[in-house]
Order: C-alpha cells, then structure tokens, then sequence
C-alpha cells in the first residue's frame, strides 16, 4: 500500500473513530432525555390518579380523567386481584408490570406485554392515616416512538458519519497527493542520478523552505551537493596520483632496460632508480598518513609543548636546508605553551618552513615568529618570494593542487602537494586553524593559529 493510501486510510480511521464516539454520545443522550420525559409523563399522571382515587369497601375507583389516550392504568388489590383498569386496556387481565406487584417503592420498569414494549410505573397505593397498603397503581405508555426516534437517529448518525468518512478520504487523498508530489520529484532525480550517474541534479522546490518537506528537500540537495564534491575530488585524486605514479614508473623502466640491454652496473641509473622508489614510498607514505587522519585512526598524542623551544629545534634543522642560498632568521619570539602531539606540529613547522625555503629565490630571507594572542598562539613563516597567485590561495590546502604558475612544484621531483594539506588536517586537530596570505609587495606569509594550554592535556 502506498503511502498516500496510507494516509488518506488514517485519515479517514480517525474521522470514523471521532464521528463514532460523537454518536455513542448522541445516541445514549437523546434516549435517556426521551426516556425521562417518558418518566416524567407517567409520574404525573401516576399524582393525578393517585390525588383523584377513592376508596371504599369494593376497592380502589379509578377517577373521570382527562388522560393521554396511550396511557395505560390497572389497579390491583392486596389479594392479587385487578379490581379497576382504563378503558383502553379492558380486555388486559394481566399485570403490566408482573414483578412489581409486591414492590413497597414506586419502580420503573421496561416490559414486554402482548408482543409491545412498554415503560411502566408501578405504586403502592397506601393510606396515609395508617400507612396500610390496599392496593397498587400501575400507569405505563408505549416505547414504540421512543424506539422510532432512537432507530431514526441511529440511521441519521449511520449516513451522516458514512459520508463525512467519504468526504475525509477524498480531501485526505488529495491533500496528501499535493503535499507528496516534491517527493515524486526526489524519486525521479534520484533514478536520473542512478540512470545517467550525474550528481549535478538538482530536486526543484517552489513550497515553503522551513515546511518538513521543504527541509528534507533542502537536506537531499546539500547531500548531492557533497556527494558531487566527493566523487569529483576522488576522481581528481586518482588521476593526480596516477600522473605522479607515471613519471617514477616511466624513469624506473627506462632504467631498468638500459640496463638490461648494457648487461652492465651504471651507477647513474642506479641512482636515478633509488631516487624514483623513493619518491615513490614518501608518496605511498604521504597517502596512509592522509588515510589514517581522515579515517581517524591516527593518534595524536598530546602533552604541553613548548613552541619557543620547539621552533628554535626546527629553525636550527632547516638551516642546513637553507645554507647560503636563503637567510633564515627568527623574527618577534614569545614563550607559548600549546597542548599537542610534539611530533606532528613539528612536521608542520618543517613543512611551511620547507616550503618557504624551497620557494625563495637565492639571496632571498624567510621569517619565522611566535606570539600569543586573546588565549590563542599564532606563528608566522614569511619569505620575499614570488608568492601565490590569487586564484590559488582557496585551493592550496586541497592534495595534489597544481597551480603550475610562480611557485611551481616538483623543481627538484620531490614535491607531491601533499605536505599542506597534512599540515592542515594536523592544525584542525588540535583546535587551531591555518591561513595564508600573500606579502606585498611580493612573498607569501602562512600564519598558524593554535589554542594556548589550559589545562593538563587529555591524550587523544
């Protein structure tokens, strides 16, 4: 059953279940009315006669009243005996009330007499004087118009709650039609996207935004949207690997033939083939440590670190890199304490600073500074050199971003595009973030924000 049936199928078991309670309530309220107007006739004309009878030695006289036609009255003596009756009920012999003869109460009951439903009353008739009971009253009247009334309106509710049940399904099957129909449209776009393997849809929507539907719609679209982004950058991740697989490859085969056709040691290709495995096992390398950070199973093992101390370690390392050929020197220092894995922000530190060196011209200068500042350290690596084009600098933290212009890649072949993007998952995981910016008038400055230690480190 489809949820629209569904729907209109609650919808209308709702509506049946309310108009049947409704009518429940109707139904007994309106026969107990009736059946105390009933009462209320027969107590009356019960006074009447009772205030109007005499009595003498022959019995109980029934008096000259002006009483309603389907009124019926018997009045029977201590000894059992019918000793006066109505003319409407002459040829009656029976009580109309057997079993309340001997009541010492005035009764109401519900009997059948003569194939007829009636309501009788039944009174001890007492003298006052001496309370002594001589006889006893019995006014009843026919329950055929009650039972008229309670069938007409048993009918008139049966109708009426039919075709209210008949006009709740109709406008909950075409409400629910209209309020479904954005999700026909998500079932479509989502077998467009199966059919032609394009995440590009998009589900149209022209109802209220902050409706549920509208939010599930809202909430299908931004999920395409990541989805799209996620295959297109695992395409362009497979095809930049594949292209920085191909070079090594191509030179490891090259060599590995040269030297099979010289049946010959050559130290060169030696060389060149120890140079492409290792490229290709810092890639390899490179991949798992990106894969565990993004899975999540690489552990960051945190302790309060001493940035001063350990950017004094790394500008000492990374002088050897520089030589002569770069002045690195030690801008503005402060003493800051993070809480951090020491190993991993000191890959970050290597990392920009490396860069920096790597992108400085000869006879150019790489600054490198620490501060705090609003319970957060900031370190800066600043170089003069010929910076990063404005259409890049969004893009630079993504793996394998080739923007192939001043700061090219790969001068040396040892440069895979990844080290920044580890650097950035690194910073995100310790709270802290990572900026860069272009120098004026020319260089770059990367600028690392981390939060100062609070408190003793959790290890993570």
């Amino acid at each position: 059953m489809s949820l629209r049936a569904r729907l209109a199928l609650l919808s209308t078991s709702i509506v049946g279940g309310i108009l049947l309670i409704f009518g429940m309530a109707v139904y007994i309220s309106v026969s107990l009315t009736i059946t105390r107007q009933v009462d209320s006739t027969l107590s009356r004309a019960a006074s009447q006669i009772i205030g109007n009878a005499r009595a003498g030695r022959l019995g109980v006289t029934l008096p000259e009243l002006d009483l309603f036609a389907d009124v019926y009255i018997q009045v029977w003596g201590k000894d059992g005996q019918l000793e006066s009756a109505s003319q409407n009920i002459q040829g009656f012999n029976q009580p109309l009330d057997a079993t309340g003869l001997n009541t010492t109460q005035p009764v109401f009951h519900d009997v059948i007499a003569g194939n007829v439903r009636l309501r009788v009353l039944t009174v001890p008739l007492i003298i006052s004087s001496n309370d002594r009971v001589i006889g006893t009253l019995q006014v009843g009247t026919s329950l055929s118009m009650v039972e008229t009334i309670q069938n007409v309106l048993l009918y008139v509710l049966f109708i009426g709650a039919g075709i209210s049940m008949s006009i709740a399904g109709l406008a909950s099957w075409v409400s629910t039609k209209q309020a479904l129909s954005p999700l026909e449209d998500v079932t479509q776009t989502a077998l467009q996207i199966t059919r032609a393997d394009d995440l590009s849809h998009r589900i149209p929507y022209k109802g209220p935004p902050d409706d549920e539907v509208g939010q599930l719609i809202h909430a299908f679209n931004e999920t395409l949207s990541r989805l799209e982004n996620l295959f297109d950058t695992q395409r362009r991740f497979v095809a930049d690997v594949g292209h920085e697989l191909r070079t090594p490859l191509t030179v490891i085969k090259g060599n590995v033939d040269l030297l099979r056709r010289m049946n010959c040691t050559d130290e060169e290709s030696l060389s060149g083939i120890d140079n492409e495995v290792g490229r290709l096992t810092r890639l390899v390398g490179d991949l798992l440590l990106l894969a565990q950070a993004e899975s999540g199973k690489l552990p960051l093992i945190k302790t309060d670190v001493e940035m001063d101390t350990l950017l004094l370690d790394v500008l000492n390392q990374m002088n050897v890199l520089a030589k002569d050929r770069v002045d690195l020197r030690l801008g503005e220092i402060d003493q800051v304490i993070v809480c951090g894995d020491r190993d991993r922000l000191k890959q970050v530190l290597v990392n920009l600073v490396g860069n920096a060196i790597k992108y400085t011209p000869q006879g150019g200068e790489v600054v490198i500074g620490l501060g705090k500042d609003d319970r957060r350290a900031h370190i800066t690596v600043s170089d003069n050199g010929p910076g990063i084009p404005t259409e890049d600098l969004p893009h630079i933290f993504e793996r394998f971003y080739r923007g192939e212009k001043s700061r090219t890649r790969s001068k040396d072949g040892k440069g895979f595009g990844l080290g920044l993007s580890i650097a950035y998952w690194i910073v995100q995981n310790h709270g802290g973030n990572i900026e860069v910016s272009n120098r004026e008038p020319t260089g770059t400055t990367f600028c690392v924000w981390l939060p100062l230690a609070d408190r003793s480190c959790p290890e993570e």
